[in-house]
Parts: C-alpha cells; sequence; structure tokens
C-alpha cells in the first residue's frame, strides 16, 4: 500500500507546486516509484485555463494525476456540511494517483482571501490520508531563528512539530530578492543570483538547534533568476502588449532596463536576458538596442511604450537587427507605467513552457536530501485505515456490487432519505417497503423527492409464494398458512422472506424497530453459515485517526469463553474483509496478570481458546482498554504484547460493556459507527440503532452490499 506525503505551504508564493514535483523527481531517480495527486483545486487569481499543478505534473513527468475536486464543488460541499464526502472524493483521487507508486505525492492548499479553509483542510487530509507531512517554506527577510518559529506554529495545525507524521521541512527561494510585501519581483540593482551560501549554513544551524532530531531541514533550495526568468510572450501576454516584431518569442527576460537616460548610460545595460522599455520615440535608443544584437548580445526583446511606433524609414534601418530575432513590442502605457507594472507580474510558470518548469523541478530535486526515506519505505506494509479512506472504499466497493437492499422501514423518514442518497451515489438499488402516497409526503417535508426508479413495494399486497415459502420454511415448527400470512404483515419479516428467497441482496432495519425484531426473523429464516456456531456483530467506529471494529455491542448479553473466542474470530475476519488488518485485544478491567477473578478468567480462557484455532491471527488478552490502544500505557502495561498499543479489533466482555462503550464514544467523540454489521448469517441482515443519523443508515446499506457479493462469491466458490 502506498504511503501518501502531504506537502503543506506556510504561506502564499512559497513555490508549493515546484517543490511538490521537485519531491516527486527526488524521489523517482532513487528508483522509488512515486505518484503525484492534486486533490483540490486552487487557481491563481489569473488564471483562466486548466488546473496548473495537475497539468504541470503531466509535462514535466509520465505520471497521468488524475483531475482535482474543483473549487466550486469544495465550497458546496463545505457549505452544505459534507466534509466527509469532500474527503472521500479526495481518497478516490488519491488512489487513483497510487496505481502502482509506493509513494504519491499530494500537494496541499495554501490559505488565500478567497480558500481561507486550506489549513484546516490539509489537517483533514492529513488524517484521511494517513499521510507524513512536509511543510514548505520562503525565509524572504525573515531571519533564520522567525523561519524556524513560523514553521512550528504551522506544525501544530498538524499535531505539532514532534507529531510522528512529521517529516521536516524544504526551505525554498533561499536569498530570493523581496520587496517588503512578500513578493518576489525582478531586481534591477544586481544581474547576479544574490545567493549565499553561508545562509544557507545560518538555517541549517538555527533550525537544528530549535527542532527535534525527528523533523529535519530536507532542503535549502536557492533562488536562482534564470528559473523564474518568463518568455518574451509570457510578458507580452501579461501586459497585453502587441508585436511589431515577434522575432524569437522565446526569449528569456532576466531583468528590466529602463532606457531614460543618455544613450551613452543606456548602452552599459544592453546585457543579454534584458527586456529594454524605452519610450516609443526616443529613436536613438532603438538603434542602440538593435547594434547591440547585430553584435552579438541576446537582448531579450524591446518595448516601446506610448503607443509610438517607429517612423518606416528607420524601422528598415533597423531589418539586421531583426533577422537576428530580437522582439519588438508595442503597449499604450507610458514608460513609468510599464515600469511600475512589470515588476509584479505573475512569475508562476505557464503551462506551456516545458522547459522552465523541468528545470525548475530539477534544480529543486538537487537540493533535496533523502536520507529520511527507509523508515518510511519500510512500513509500507500498513497504513492505518483513515474513516474517508474507509468510507470511500466502502462506496467504491458498493458500487461495483450493485447490489439490491430492502429497505423494511419505508416509512421511517431517516431510511427515506438514505435510500434517495444511495439511489444518487449509486450505493445500491434500495427497494422501500411501505405506503408510496406517505414516502412522497415525509421526503417533501425534507425537501426532498423520491426519484421514479426506487422501487417501492406495499407490504399489504402480500403474495401468495411468500406464505408457501414461509410455511415450507417453518413447517417443522408447526407454522400455518395463516399464521404465516399474519407474520407477513410485519414487514421485516416480508423482507427477510424475500432475501431468503434471492429476490433481493440484503436486508437493513432497525431505526424504528428493535435489534430482535430485525434478527429473529433472519435466525428462523435465513439461518447461520456452514460450520458457524453463533450470531454476533460488529460496529465500525470510524474515530479521527483511523477505523476500529468493536464487538460484539449487540447481540449476545453475556457470551461464555467459547462464544467470546467465536466473536473474535468472526471479527477479525470482518476486519479483513473491509481492509483493517486485525490485531485482537480481548477486553477486561484487568491487564495480563494484574487482576483475578471469574470474569477475567473467561477472558484468559477465551484468549486462549481463540489463539488454537487461529494461530495466525495476532490475539492477546486479557487487556483494558487503554493497554489495549494507547502505546505509551502498552509500554509500561504490556511491552511483549504484539497487540497492546495497537489493536483494530476490541473484543467487550459482555453487551452491558460493549453496548454502553461504543454508545459513549460515538456520542461524546461524535463519531460516526456503522452497523451494527451482524456477522455469521447466509445472507447480509443488518441492525441499525434506533438513534441512527441518516449517514449511519447509508454507510450500513453500503457495507449490506458489499456482505452481500462476498457471499454470492462463497457461494461461488463453494459450488466449484
Amino acid at each position: 500500500m502506498a504511503t501518501a506525503i502531504l506537502v503543506v505551504p506556510t504561506e502564499q508564493r512559497v513555490g508549493l507546486t515546484t517543490v511538490a514535483l521537485g519531491l516527486v523527481h527526488a524521489l523517482d531517480r532513487e528508483g522509488i516509484p512515486v505518484g503525484f495527486c492534486k486533490p483540490i483545486s486552487q487557481p491563481h487569481a489569473t488564471d483562466t485555463g486548466p488546473e496548473r499543478s495537475t497539468r504541470l505534473a503531466r509535462i514535466v513527468t509520465s505520471l497521468n494525476p488524475p483531475e482535482p475536486i474543483s473549487v466550486t464543488q469544495t465550497e458546496n460541499l463545505l457549505g452544505h456540511d459534507h466534509e466527509n464526502v469532500l474527503l472521500e472524493e479526495v481518497i478516490a483521487r488519491y488512489e487513483q494517483a497510487a496505481q502502482n507508486a509506493s509513494v504519491v505525492v499530494v500537494e496541499g492548499l495554501m490559505d488565500t482571501e478567497e480558500q481561507s479553509y486550506g489549513t484546516p483542510l490539509n489537517a483533514k487530509m492529513a488524517r484521511s490520508l494517513d499521510a507524513k507531512i512536509i511543510i514548505v517554506t520562503a525565509p524572504g527577510r525573515d531571519t533564520p531563528r522567525q523561519v524556524a518559529d513560523t514553521v512550528e506554529v504551522v506544525a501544530r495545525a498538524y499535531g505539532g512539530i514532534r507529531h510522528e507524521r512529521m517529516i521536516g521541512c524544504i526551505l525554498n527561494l533561499l536569498d530570493a530578492p523581496v520587496d517588503p510585501t512578500g513578493h518576489i519581483r525582478f531586481d534591477f540593482s544586481r544581474a547576479e543570483n544574490g545567493y549565499d551560501p553561508s545562509h544557507e549554513a545560518e538555517f541549517r544551524s538555527e533550525c537544528a538547534r530549535h527542532w527535534p532530531e525527528t523533523f529535519k531541514l530536507l532542503g535549502c533550495v536557492p533562488w536562482q533568476r534564470d528559473l523564474i526568468a518568463p518568455r518574451v510572450q509570457d510578458i507580452m501576454h501579461m501586459i497585453d502588449a502587441q508585436a511589431l516584431y515577434e522575432g524569437h518569442l522565446d526569449r528569456r527576460v532576466t531583468h528590466v532596463v529602463l532606457g531614460a537616460g543618455t544613450l551613452a548610460n543606456s548602452c552599459k545595460e544592453l546585457r543579454p536576458g534584458a527586456l529594454v522599455i524605452i519610450p516609443g520615440d526616443r529613436d536613438d535608443l532603438l538603434l542602440a538596442v538593435c547594434m547591440a544584437a547585430m553584435s552579438g548580445t541576446h537582448v531579450a526583446a524591446v518595448l516601446l511604450t506610448g503607443g509610438v511606433k517607429p517612423d518606416p524609414r528607420l524601422w528598415k534601418l533597423c531589418g539586421p537587427a531583426l533577422d537576428t530575432g530580437l522582439p519588438v513590442l508595442t503597449i499604450a502605457y507610458g514608460a513609468m507605467q510599464s515600469v511600475l507594472y512589470l515588476p509584479y507580474i505573475n512569475l508562476e510558470i505557464p503551462l506551456d513552457d516545458r522547459d522552465r518548469m523541468q528545470r525548475a523541478v530539477a534544480a529543486v530535486a538537487s537540493h533535496i536530501t533523502l536520507d529520511w526515506k527507509e523508515p518510511l519505505l519500510a512500513n509500507l506494509e500498513e497504513r492505518r485505515l483513515s474513516p474517508p479512506a474507509f468510507q470511500h472504499m466502502l462506496v467504491d466497493r458498493a458500487r461495483r456490487a450493485s447490489k439490491r437492499v430492502i429497505l423494511p422501514e419505508g416509512n421511517e423518514p431517516r431510511t427515506i432519505e438514505a435510500a434517495i442518497i444511495c439511489h444518487q451515489r449509486g450505493l445500491a438499488r434500495c427497494v422501500l417497503l411501505g405506503d408510496a402516497a406517505r414516502m412522497h409526503r415525509l421526503a417533501a417535508r425534507r425537501g426532498m423527492s423520491i426519484p421514479p426508479d426506487i422501487e417501492i413495494i406495499d407490504p399489504t399486497q402480500i403474495g401468495q409464494r411468500y406464505i408457501d415459502a414461509m410455511v415450507d420454511l417453518r413447517q417443522h415448527k408447526g407454522l400455518t398458512a395463516g399464521l404465516a400470512e399474519e407474520q407477513l404483515h410485519d414487514p421485516v419479516v416480508l423482507g427477510t422472506v424475500m432475501l431468503q428467497l434471492g429476490e433481493v441482496d440484503g436486508l437493513v432495519s432497525g431505526a424504528v424497530h428493535t435489534t430482535a425484531n430485525t434478527i429473529r426473523p433472519a435466525l428462523q429464516l435465513i439461518k447461520t453459515a456452514p460450520g458457524v456456531k453463533l450470531v454476533s456483530s460488529v460496529f465500525f467506529m470510524c474515530l479521527p485517526e483511523q477505523v476500529l471494529v468493536y464487538g460484539d455491542c449487540a447481540i449476545n448479553i453475556n457470551p461464555n469463553a467459547d462464544e467470546l473466542a467465536d466473536i473474535a474470530i468472526q471479527s477479525a475476519e470482518s476486519a479483513k474483509a473491509f481492509g483493517i488488518t486485525p490485531r485482537v485485544a480481548m477486553l477486561s478491567y484487568s491487564t495480563g496478570a494484574s487482576g483475578s477473578g471469574s470474569d477475567v478468567e473467561k477472558i484468559k480462557e477465551a484468549t486462549r481458546i481463540a489463539r488454537e484455532r487461529r494461530p495466525d491471527l495476532l490475539i492477546d488478552g486479557p487487556l483494558q482498554y487503554d493497554a489495549a490502544a494507547i502505546k505509551d500505557v502498552a509500554q509500561s502495561k504490556a511491552p511483549d504484547s504484539q497487540v497492546a498499543g495497537r489493536a483494530t479489533v476490541f473484543i467487550f466482555p459482555d453487551l452491558n460493556t460493549g453496548n454502553t462503550t461504543y454508545k459513549a464514544v460515538q456520542r461524546s467523540a461524535d463519531v460516526i459507527s456503522i452497523g451494527p454489521m451482524l456477522q455469521g448469517l447466509r445472507k447480509p441482515v443488518n441492525d441499525l440503532s434506533r438513534g441512527a443519523l441518516v449517514e449511519d443508515i447509508v454507510f450500513t446499506i453500503a457495507l449490506t452490499a458489499i456482505q452481500a457479493e462476498q457471499a454470492t462469491e462463497l457461494e461461488r466458490a463453494a459450488r466449484r
């Protein structure tokens, strides 16, 4: 599984895209399979074309990154409180970029006046992708101490500079000419680069003094004039100049010269790369520039101001210079206006300037050290599955499964809304049981309408085939046709019979029914899967950092040691089936041998039985919850455990403990809990909490569709 590296800025104008692509280049030349992703678009104010970062990545690498989420879509989702949907879309793009990659460089957002949500959204993307973080900064006029402090402040948004996610910082544009507002501009005072190697040493020393060893200065990239040098054609378009003679419009402009002095003084500035701005009526200066061009000086271009064009007789004299490729431009502004405007033109690399971007990326890559890459690559086997990643996985697999899921509680408003959402997102083909007219009224009250292709079945219209099927299934219990018809007026029973007959692929109920109402018909009509002794349940708890599995929090009141071992094994298999590496903690009020009593002994025995039955699984107990979940506690209470401090599956000793804990975590931490998902039935039936939110129902439907696909695959395998 690929590791994500999220590259985030301290502020605007730090060269974020160039550094991100430079990191891609540095990793690629080390032979590391690398991908790139800009999940959310952030256009420059002057951009009118396609999203820059993604296009530039396609230009300078062999990669084909996915299209980012547009600003409009992002702000629409955030504005309607659909942040989880946005993060699922981020995950989808990341996974597309991660195909065939070991590392994916993810370009984050910056805070701007238009998009002030950049840093908070970066932090949520970091958690969602379980990403490592590199901070990009540019010193500008700041001292080394100020830069070190700024990076530490920015790091707080991501858990602090000592957080395990943090890799380090890349210092870009060192010694760039910066004005008091922070803009990098053409520097009129010097023609050479202003980079001083001693400055880099100062920054490295100061950062090492204030940052922990785990957070490194990964690179100092000096400012280079030729790497920000735009082409004549770029400036021409930016200032809306016209070409009197195009010549070589791809020449680079490295500095600007104002030809306003005497001829002798102006000639001193005629150097290669100069954009010479002269009043349109200064024929003497135009001829001087032409003579310099004819003598071999590759002046970038001449810009004639004031809208004045050369006399045709003079223009003829310029012919030999024009033949060398010298571009001559004209603009309506006066000379002073042009000079004041030019220093603040957009110096971002245009999409068609492949040469400049390749040189910039290579320069960044050459200044990045990769001595931190080995521990990063050593941990590629397992990545924590964050809630958005888990939810995206559910959505993606449910869409591919395309299963028919019946919802017996069709008259319940949350269920109706969840069915509409599932239909819109293609998660399942939902079938609602209930009164159609009532459903449409309830949907209208929520400002929604039920799409015509969502199937609605009136449970009062019971077909004879359902009565016959139920009698066949329960005749050994003395069920008659009359009793069967009476029981089938319960929509949960009717839906369960439809599932048994294969008319639907799964069932979700419980928003208004008790767990017993949902499960009893399944146990009577669906039965358990071959070799399964009991039915149990798990919740997928979507905590901020990762998804954990809790079992059993819904079915078995007081399981004995043998049953608890079964629950542990079933829960581990469920975790594995949904992309979570199972490390099973058998929970108790005691860790190891620290306590005694019958309850502790039950957990010890259950752990022994589960290990005997499945030696391939990591199972440990008894463990207290904090010892199972928190590394620091585990080191003191269970230092030799392979599960303690990193458990992903938590098995509670009884229903009282499990149900209370899951509800406390769900409500107090405001997390999504998906489930309960039932384990052990031949076909998927899933129960809802009566306090379930619409989002909970949506993901339970998706989960049911995936279970149905898994059941289908098992049946095919059994037939083979």
